[in-house]
């Protein structure tokens, strides 16, 4: 049923929009387009060249802190939602209400696997947002726990709206993408990371399971899918070490969604140990395409998909070993958590999200 407030424009965050795509930025735009469809009226904001006020080659916070606060007194929306963990103005807008999105809190969780800088800028953004968020929107209930354990009085303003991964349709290549794929010459049973490198996403495990799943005579292909990161220095070091040794580990880097949705839909695993999520997209990707998953029981992963997917400790290697040989050697068990995983991912659409932010944005305006 379509549904929309019965005010003004709601103002949306769009920092992010014409960016490199990143959690946050998919976020961004499959919202937008969701919430429109519900019949809402954005003005996207921030943008570096699209929308409503573009920032130019400015930079996201000079933009959010300077410029979108003077945006916001001519404009008078009746609500402001910030998308990116903790990027509120830092005064408030009278008249605008203001929802906050928050997806994790890896730099308060994991310090290490940010820079210094990005840690002191995210606690000390995040500690003034919270004060002045109306409603504060957390993607899982994991992620809505680990903010009451750090921010206790947001608990009455903390709710939960699952993401969607109905953004993820079985790719339609051009020849160029179908000649790179061929030149790849992949086996027919490979198992797929994709994500990128850093130390939170744990691929020393999936690195881990290779070695052991060699040195039992029972090697498997590994194709990883991503960029680097901060930190990601020290995988990338061990990857070439181990393809040295003979190791059949193919680094692929970033790929651009239409072949990067490919090799997900070809893999007979896909594997995503990650030692912290606040959601955990890649593998409900990979189940919507129907390849079976195998997580970590770290972070939402368990949340999210339930028991759709094999689920190892992100320090148990030789659990992830095992449950990768079972799978390979099993095309009865891949096809039986196939149809679990597209069961399960089909439950999360951005139609609901749309629904749930948008009654988020009914309660904050009746207030």
């Amino acid at each position: 049923m379509r549904r929309t407030v019965s005010t003004g424009p709601i103002a949306f965050d769009a920092t992010l929009w014409d960016e490199p795509t990143t959690g946050i930025g998919l976020y961004t735009r499959c919202l937008a387009g969701a919430l429109e469809a519900q019949g809402v009226r954005l003005e996207k904001l921030g943008a570096r060249d699209s929308g409503d006020h573009p920032r130019g080659s400015g930079s996201r916070t000079a933009w959010t802190l300077a410029r979108l606060p003077r945006v916001l007194e001519r404009s008078k929306p009746p609500l402001y939602h910030a998308l990116g963990n903790f990027n509120l103005p830092l005064i408030r807008v009278s008249g605008t209400a203001y929802v906050l999105t928050v997806l994790d809190l890896i730099p308060l969780i994991m310090p290490d696997t940010v820079s210094a800088k990005f840690r002191w800028q995210f606690r000390l953004w995040l500690s003034r947002s919270l004060l002045l968020a109306d409603r504060v929107v957390c993607i899982s209930e994991r992620t809505r726990q680990d903010l009451l354990e750090r921010f206790p009085e947001a608990e009455s303003r903390a709710v939960v709206v699952p993401i969607g991964v109905d953004h993820v349709h079985a790719p339609v290549l051009d020849a160029t993408s179908e000649d790179f794929l061929r030149a790849l010459s992949l086996p027919k049973d490979y198992v797929l990371y994709a994500g990128s490198l850093d130390v939170r996403k744990n691929v020393d495990l999936v690195l881990d399971a290779m070695e052991r799943l060699r040195a039992q005579g029972r090697p498997a292909s590994l194709v990883l899918a991503g960029q680097s990161w901060f930190g990601s220095g020290r995988v990338e070091s061990r990857i070439a070490r181990l393809r040295a040794e003979g190791h059949d580990i193919r680094p692929l880097g970033y790929q651009a969604e239409p072949v990067f949705y490919e090799l997900m839909r070809r893999a007979a695993v896909f594997v995503f140990p990650s030692r912290y999520e606040g959601f955990g997209l890649p593998p409900l990707e990979a189940m919507r395409l129907g390849t079976p998953a195998i997580v970590s029981t770290a972070g939402s992963l368990p949340e999210v998909c339930g028991d759709a997917a094999p689920a190892v400790r992100p320090d148990d290697a030789e659990g992830l070993a095992e449950a990768i040989h079972r799978l390979l050697r099993s095309p009865r068990e891949r096809e039986a958590f196939a149809v679990k995983g597209q069961a399960r991912a089909a439950q999360f659409t951005w139609e609901r999200t749309a629904e749930q932010t948008l009654a988020v944005y009914e309660d904050v305006l009746r207030r």
